[in-house]
């Protein structure tokens, strides 16, 4: 997407204003104006190429630390694009206030759903402690701490080790 003196949030010293993997992407602007801007971008460029923006599965987002974010209106096509609080973009869950909670949510469920499809093996006494913390390690570990690169704070911190801890009592049978 050509970059024609369009804004979006600094990072290292370059401009960010798209993501983009495969077909997703996503667009980021300081205000509506720049977005639509953007979008109007992203539109015309896709048609160039016989592609085609699906207004239905086009989801706009405010990120902001207000406690109700601003609402906007975009319009593609004469169609109101829907403004969400949240959405997943590569397996992480982004939301709308800019914190991390709703998605060390979604982490601790998913980890604890495989959990107990696992738990044969995981509280099989007959297997060794080792054993199943390796396959605790490999299986259920990955899945809680995906994309924990971008949690900073001691209540997350807290939060993943009181599920490891939740994860090793059951294993161990410990109520």
């Amino acid at each position: 997407m050509p970059n024609i003196g369009l804004r979006g949030i600094q990072i290292g010293g370059h401009i960010i204003n798209n993501l983009r993997y495969a077909d997703d992407i996503v667009l980021i602007a300081e205000n509506a104006k720049d977005l639509k801007r953007l979008l109007d971008i992203v539109r015309e460029e896709s048609q160039k190429r016989g592609l085609q923006l699906n207004s239905k599965k086009t989801i706009i987002m405010v990120v902001s630390w207000k406690e109700t974010p601003p609402n906007i209106n975009i319009y593609i096509n004469d169609t109101k694009l829907q403004q969400g609080d949240q959405f997943k973009y590569l397996g992480a869950l982004i939301s709308s206030d800019g914190r991390d909670t709703s998605e060390i949510s979604s982490r601790i469920a998913q980890s604890k759903t495989v959990f107990k499809q696992m738990k044969n093996i995981l509280t099989n006494l007959h297997m060794s402690n080792e054993t199943r913390k390796k396959v605790l390690e490999c299986y259920i570990k990955p899945i809680l701490m995906y994309g924990c690169e971008t949690w900073i704070s001691k209540q997350t911190q807290g939060r993943l080790e009181a599920t490891e801890m939740w994860f090793l009592r059951r294993m161990m049978r410990i109520p």
